[in-house]
């Protein structure tokens, strides 16, 4: 890119200085054989000066055959920067866990460079490959050239959003079910609810092998699925005493982190009251050699995550405890059917399944769906000053 380009984005860049690396770097690099990638740099710089976004929706674009898939960006001053009048974003599915051959990704690449501008977003917020910025007459060509590699386009739109899932098993030995074909079965079984628009608005499936949860299901999909384990943490006691002869501080950096206290340490033994554990993997990733899950493997399905576009920011909530690995692509494929049927019907426009539950209460949802409330639903205890309850004291119930 020449000396005129660089003194044109004064205000980018200084977002190349300091130790980070910097995306305007290789936008820069880009621009500088790909034509809308340079004029994108000059919109973007033209937006940091006037403080203004300079994109707007023009019209709905896509492939034939799908309604999602496509992300309609047109400039509204496609007079200063023709190369990005049109800059559509294509959304590509992952491969389960993120694992791509280096031939594959070659592949990818040499398609966008091809049709579009040549940047990426490897991965977006949704798990999904990124393309930034291609033509309307460039989309049935990219498309037709993605399938015959192999690839599809992801969800986008009032539909079931590309799922996702961590690298589980592959990687992985705290999982508690393999999450990679959890995932790629419920893709392959979806493509028609990834493809056509028929929701009320978005859904995502996202999937998590245990608590760490490293796909965040849990702040962002209408339905986590977070592997966990029933019975007993697996217990080394040998190497819980090399723990603290290395000088680990068990009781300050293990028990007093337990956030149901559930664990003792008397400076020799670690005691652990199996039955108050939440299973939050705190104990276990600070000893990783000591402790790990149960064998009775499975998974918690929760309901209900956002982010605050419409309303506030949802966490998920509890829905069933706890399914057995075996049966947990039957039971996730039997569940959400109910809850799209239900909400579906019920569901107003734009309004995701936790605002659906929000505004219908969680009792009303259940019984939609089918499913008997049990404890572990309870997100906060009652705050009701009117509600009294029993302790014991030396065996003794008082009031």
């Amino acid at each position: 890119m020449g000396d005129d380009t660089k003194s044109n984005t004064k205000l980018l860049d200084e977002l190349e200085k300091g130790p980070w690396p910097s995306f305007v770097t290789e936008m820069k690099k880009a621009a500088e054989t790909n034509p809308m990638a340079k004029d994108l740099l000059g919109q973007l710089e033209l937006s940091y000066e006037e403080r203004i976004g300079h994109w707007k929706h023009g019209g709905i674009v896509g492939v034939m055959g799908y309604g999602g898939g496509v992300i309609g960006r047109y400039s509204d001053v496609p007079e200063k920067f023709p190369n990005v009048a049109h800059f559509h974003t294509l959304r590509i599915n992952h491969p389960s866990g993120w694992f791509y051959t280096s031939e594959a990704l070659r592949k990818l690449c040499d398609i966008w460079e091809r049709h579009g501008s040549g940047l990426t977003n490897m991965h977006g917020s949704t798990g999904d490959i990124i393309f930034l910025g291609t033509k309307t007459n460039e989309l049935e060509p990219v498309f037709q050239e993605l399938t015959q590699a192999g690839f599809d386009l992801g969800g986008s739109g009032s539909v079931l959003r590309t799922p996702s899932c961590c690298v589980g098993q592959a990687r992985c030995e705290w999982a508690c079910y393999d999450t990679m074909a959890t995932c790629d079965s419920l893709t392959r079984a979806y493509q028609d609810e990834i493809h056509r628009p028929a929701f009320p608005y978005k859904f995502k499936i996202k999937c998590s092998g245990c608590a760490n949860d490293c796909v965040a299901a849990i702040a962002r999909a209408d339905l986590s699925v977070i592997g966990t384990w029933k019975d007993d943490i697996q217990q080394d006691d040998a190497a819980v005493s090399e723990y603290a002869a290395a000088g680990l501080d068990i009781q300050k950096d293990v028990c007093d982190h337990c956030p149901t206290k559930c664990m003792q340490w008397d400076g020799k033994k670690l005691a652990i009251n199996n039955r108050e554990c939440v299973r939050c993997m705190h104990c276990i990733n600070v000893m990783p050699k000591a402790l790990k899950p149960g064998k009775e493997k499975g998974a918690t399905l929760l309901i209900g995550a956002k982010a605050p576009i419409m309303q506030g920011a949802l966490l998920s909530s509890v829905l069933i405890p706890f399914v057995p690995a075996a049966e947990l692509l039957d039971t996730i494929k039997e569940l959400v059917s109910r809850i799209w049927d239900f909400w579906s019907e019920y569901g107003n426009n734009r309004e995701r399944v936790g605002e659906l539950i929000q505004r219908i209460g969680m009792p009303a949802f259940l019984d939609a769906i089918g499913l008997d409330p049990v404890p572990e639903m309870v997100t906060a205890p009652r705050d009701n000053p009117y509600i009294f309850f029993q302790t014991k004291e030396d065996g003794q119930e008082t009031k």
